[in-house]
């Protein structure tokens, strides 16, 4: 019987410590923060309009034959904020199949100048305009 009783209390202490290690504490859990955007979109309107505007529209409304609207681009609403930097740095030349345009996106809309916070900047006002 004391064999039984063992077996039972390891059997037991097993059972506890998974259920703290699995996170089975009574006590509810908040979710996650949400990730807010890295850029200030008041400094990126100012750097859009310098660096974009002439290809995608001081609104970023588009121009024909020349750049993509962006108010309502799925292509941009589906790309996280880390592969919209990378595709705004390496821009989208007319050889990739994906250009529509059949015009350059060049890397930095064609401002070298432009830093990784600048075009976050670019990005959130980006993100402002999309309905």
């Amino acid at each position: 019987m004391r064999r039984r009783q063992l077996y039972l209390f390891i059997l037991m202490s097993v059972l506890a410590l998974l259920l703290v290690a699995c996170g089975g504490s009574a006590e509810p859990t908040a979710p996650p923060a949400s990730p807010t955007p890295s850029g200030d979109p008041v400094a990126g309107e100012t750097l859009f309009v310098q660096s974009c505007s002439s290809c995608h529209g001081p609104a970023g409304e588009g121009i024909e034959g020349l750049g993509k609207d962006m108010t309502t681009s799925t292509f941009i609403q589906g790309m996280s904020e880390e592969e919209f930097l990378t595709f705004v740095k390496t821009g989208r030349p007319t050889t990739h199949p994906d250009n529509t345009t059949g015009v350059d996106m060049p890397p930095k809309g064609g401002n070298p100048a432009l830093s990784d916070d600048q075009l976050l900047d670019i990005i959130a006002f980006i993100r402002t305009l999309q309905q």
